[in-house]
């Protein structure tokens, strides 16, 4: 056929991009852009002379100064190895209303990795398969990941005997332990219902009994046990539960025994691993991870936190009184001072722009005279009606705008019965975010977190840790390998989080209007996602309020592998937050926990939370390990605040259309812990939630203003405290979910075009439809299940079934001696009986299987015919994506897809690109994908990427016209995520007609 003939049988129905924009095409950069690479140098930071990563911020302060339209900063493929995060700042922000936009090349992978590369491993103990290497002495970490899969620290079995509590030291009859090397870095790790702790020991001795005393450090045994922090409201603490016993001992060389393990000897400067079967360490990618930090957004100024009434700035002239123990006031640090005298005063010298007094709001409260370096500026009342409560921790003096320096506010009673003073919190400089610019396409992985090494992990709850290096316990949180502290307009699309030693992404101090969306987010040590704050509740300025963010179609999984009381998602005191169409799973605790301060709003003062939305999530398979949590936590007031923009409205929060299922050691699906006030909870679907409740509400009578209807579950099972209105969820047997709640499991998680496509589907995949009473969940067996979870039936006839578009599906499970018989009906056809008996137990085992199926929509279904068991651990689906699949990336200006071409096309059309260097590219989970397409004399060359590294190319020349022919395929590869680009490198077309993933 000649090129005309084949440029009119593409354009038969084409739609041009100027005329109908195809999801997931992305258009050439305009303004200003500037090209970095791993190996860049110089200033040019053109495409043939690119930059490093700092060049290119020289560059773009060199530029945006007034913008007139968006910079690009396109970061090449490769590794940009960080030993300090990339540093941003207002100075580095878009103006003008445009972003400055840091991108990765089309077609490329930009990795920003805190991680050291170590090699030269040599055999060091062949009995026990211990490889040693060299690392710098003094080198600090607490992971390693080997070829991209996360060893663990040596640690000890898992609630080792024998141990007992004496003082702060645990002892055991065991002499072996008093021999051990490096004693000081070694730590005893307790889990206890939703807190994990942490200690390092002092030293190991040998007890009088020939045994041994694992002596904990002090100040952090007295931390997590003999002196908790409990602060009370706002930060709560509670002083429970305590380091009482071992959930297992870690760190010790001595403890190195099982494949996948490792020890740091940083003294010494050593690495020593046990190698698991099939890795060979001469060709391994050996990563040690050393930089805390990789990327850095920070605006001024920065974190404001409050401190108490009793700071040594503050000068009190009078008959003051400092009162503790007024008892359950709500005053911070649970005192203040206290006046009955007019003209009684007290100052307070601060270094910054601003400052905010805390006092009280009550009926015996009076005026207050406010002077600022010396001149009266205004007077405030501390009186509030008769009869009213008491609200405790108000910001009723707020002094701002001031010049950045040394000021003195003065505060003078001046009517009333009494005047208090609870706490001052300063601005110390300007409000000036960070702003407008966004990251997209990048990978952010290898970092470590190395504060618990010295001072241990002392836990409040959810990773808001205790700071007990101050008077007065404060919470802080586990950082982020990514942060941003006072940020807006920051967005971070399409980026890979991956392989870390602390939280994924944190923003924080303030940070407003920001967008996290379609990420892929995991493998961490801490959490997948924080914001906010736990300790600006009493703000009521809007500009240093968390407000306006959204955290939407994100894939979240196996968070908490260091520090396993930790989030998926977590937010403190936020406004007009919303949190909506991610996909959470497979972690140790809760998935989402949004509010903070335990019944704060509801018996002591005002917070500014609230008008905050919870909506369309798919949260599944967790609390995996800890307890007291649930796929969806709450505490803390939200709505009707009383204070900062909403303090004239009721802005009720919302929790909707999730779908929440399989949390193993939860309280309940929905917790509403104490104080949740002001949330409307309804249209959630909840599946195999037993034994745990669908619905929990605190019975201590915080919880107030909050409903619960129209919800869906397959259990009756509730805790229903007091304080909330709710009605019983529509409950449903043997599987047989109602339209209403069906169209809620279906829409639930990332949209289409943030969803990664997969060929392997796992047995809580909302598709999978369970018919039948008797089906249950299995997790943490430790046996080998497909993400450590299975499902099982005990009656025949109850089945499972899933509908897929592809071309092949295998039926994965389990086969035991306790197994019998499955019947296998493909499109309603059966297709026999298969024997799940064997003699010994086999997991992720194929059950059934085909292949060859013609493109399109096919449904299997496994029913139970014998034995006392059926398993499902998944289903592995060659699945056909087709060229307008909203998931994928066009990126370039050529692009047109065409449709009824009349030449075999899968369904009937294609896409195509006429320009060179544009590109598709299309993310996926699993473990190969075909390209197959159009070959034709009017196409050519087609160069290949897979997950950044270059795969050649491939010419799709052909002397005829053949539709859906396979140009490339990538089997073997490690279960997980990749992406595959194509970018047209010759001939008249590039070409896109399906892609088979599996």
């Amino acid at each position: 056929m000649s090129r005309m003939a084949a440029l009119s049988g593409l354009a038969a129905g084409v739609l041009l991009l100027a005329a109908v924009p195809l999801a997931g095409t992305a258009q050439a950069a305009t303004g200003t852009v500037v090209y970095a690479s791993p190996a860049g140098s110089g200033s040019e930071c053109t495409i043939t002379a690119p930059c490093s990563l700092d060049g290119a911020q020289n560059a773009v302060r060199s530029a945006n100064g007034s913008m007139t339209a968006d910079i690009t900063v396109y970061l090449r493929g490769g590794t940009y190895h960080r030993t300090s995060p990339l540093a941003l700042g207002p100075q580095d922000s878009g103006t003008g209303g445009h972003n400055v936009n840091w991108v990765a090349y089309p077609g490329e992978v930009p990795v920003l990795s805190g991680g050291q590369q170590v090699t030269g491993f040599s055999a060091y103990d062949s009995s026990k398969n211990i490889w040693r290497a060299s690392v710098p002495v003094g080198t600090q970490s607490r992971e390693l990941f080997v070829n991209g899969v996360r060893a663990q620290r040596a640690r000890g079995p898992l609630n080792p005997q024998g141990f007992d509590l004496s003082g702060s030291s645990f002892t055991t009859s065991d002499p072996s332990y008093a021999s051990f090397t490096d004693q000081s870095r070694i730590e005893v790790v307790a889990n206890r219902e939703w807190k994990h702790m942490r200690c390092p020991l002092k030293s190991i001795t040998a007890t009088d009994s020939g045994g041994s005393s694992l002596n904990v450090n002090a100040d952090c045994f007295k931390n997590n046990n003999s002196s908790v922090p409990n602060p009370g409201f706002p930060f709560n603490g509670s002083g429970l539960p305590k380091l009482d016993g071992i959930s297992w001992i870690e760190n010790a060389y001595q403890l190195l025994t099982q494949p996948g393990q490792f020890y740091l000897d940083s003294d010494a400067g050593y690495l020593y691993y046990i190698p698991r079967a099939g890795e060979n360490l001469a060709g391994a990618d050996v990563q040690l991870p050393t930089a805390a930090e990789l990327l850095d957004l920070s605006g001024t100024p920065g974190h404001i936190a409050p401190v108490n009434d009793d700071d040594p700035d503050a000068v009190y002239t009078g008959s003051w009184t400092a009162l503790g123990d007024r008892g359950s006031f709500g005053d911070l640090y649970g005192d203040v001072h206290a006046t009955s005298t007019d003209g009684d005063s007290v100052s307070y010298t601060f270094t910054g722009t601003g400052v905010q007094v805390l006092t009280e709001k009550h009926p015996d409260g009076g005026d207050i005279d406010v002077y600022v370096d010396g001149t009266k500026t205004r007077t405030v009342s501390a009186a509030s009606a008769a009869g009213s409560r008491r609200l405790a921790q108000q910001p009723l003096v707020d002094v701002s705008g001031l010049s950045k320096g040394t000021h003195t506010v003065k505060l003078v009673k001046a009517g009333g019965s009494e005047m208090l003073v609870d706490g001052f919190s300063v601005i110390p400089d300007t409000v000036q975010p960070v702003h407008n610019i966004t990251f997209q396409g990048v990978t952010f992985a290898y970092n470590t977190w190395n504060q618990p090494t010295t001072t241990g992990y002392v836990d409040n709850q959810a990773g808001v840790l205790w700071n007990t290096a101050t008077k007065y316990p404060t919470p802080t949180r586990i950082p982020g390998a990514v942060q941003v502290h006072r940020g807006n307009a920051i967005a971070f699309t399409r980026n890979t989080f991956t392989h870390l030693g602390s939280t994924a992404l944190d923003l924080a101090d303030g940070t407003q209007n920001s967008a996290v969306t379609g990420n892929i987010i995991t493998d961490t040590s801490g959490g997948g996602v924080s914001l906010g704050e736990a300790d600006d509740y009493y703000q009521t300025r809007p500009e240093l309020m968390t407000t306006g963010d959204t955290i939407t179609d994100n894939t979240i999984t196996y968070v908490g592998q260091q520090y396993q009381d930790t989030i998926g998602v977590w937010a403190g005191y936020t406004q007009n937050v919303t949190i909506a169409e991610n996909d959470i799973g497979y972690m140790p605790y809760s998935g989402i926990s949004l509010g903070w301060g335990w019944g704060w709003a509801t018996h002591y003062g005002t917070n500014y939370a609230g008008d905050n939305r919870i909506t369309g999530n798919s949260l599944h398979n967790v609390m995996l390990l800890l307890r007291d949590g649930g796929p969806v936590y709450l505490n803390g007031g939200q709505g009707n605040s009383g204070s900062g923009t909403n303090a004239s409205t009721t802005t009720t929060s919302v929790i909707s259309g999730n779908y929440l299922a399989v949390a193993s050691h939860a309280c309940c699906s929905v917790y509403l812990d104490e104080g949740s006030s002001w949330w409307d909870v309804h249209d959630n679907v909840m599946r195999f939630i037993a034994p745990s409740s669908w619905v929990g509400v605190q019975s201590d009578g915080s919880v107030h203003d909050t409903t619960v209807k129209s919800n869906y579950s397959d259990t009756s099972l509730s805790e229903n405290g007091k304080g909330a209105t709710v009605e019983p969820a529509t409950v449903v047997t043997d599987g047989a979910w109602p339209a209403p709640a069906q169209a809620i499991i279906t829409a639930a998680g990332p949209r289409a075009q943030y969803r990664p496509l997969t060929g392997r589907i796992d047995d809580d995949d909302p598709g999978i439809s369970y018919s039948g009473g008797s089906w249950g969940y299995s997790s943490n067996r430790g046996l080998g299940d497909f993400n450590d979870g299975i499902h099982v039936a005990t009656t025949d006839g109850d089945a499972a079934g899933y509908t897929f578009t592809g071309t092949g599906i295998q039926v994965l499970g389990e086969k035991g001696a306790d197994q019998g018989l499955v019947t296998v009906y493909l499109d309603g056809v059966s297709q026999g009986q298969v024997d799940t008996h064997a003699d010994t137990r086999q997991v992720q085992q194929v059950v059934w299987s085909t292949s060859g199926l013609t493109p399109g929509s096919h449904t299997v279904k496994v029913v139970k015919s014998s034995g006392a068991f059926a398993t499902l651990d998944g289903f592995q689906v060659t699945r056909t994506v087709n060229d307008d699949h909203p998931s994928l990336q066009y990126t370039g200006s050529s692009w047109q897809a065409s449709t009824g071409r009349g030449f075999g096309d899968h369904g009937d059309d294609v896409h195509a690109a006429t320009a060179d260097g544009d590109a598709v590219t299309v993310t996926f989970y699993g473990t190969g994908i075909d390209y197959l397409t159009e070959t034709n004399t009017d196409q050519g060359t087609v160069s290949v990427s897979l997950d950044g590294t270059s795969q050649g190319s491939r010419n799709a020349y052909s002397a005829t016209r053949a539709a859906q022919q396979n140009l490339y395929s990538a089997g073997g590869l490690t279960l997980g995520h990749h992406t595959l680009t194509l970018t047209k490198a010759g001939g008249g077309y590039l070409l896109v007609d399906r892609f088979d993933i599996r």
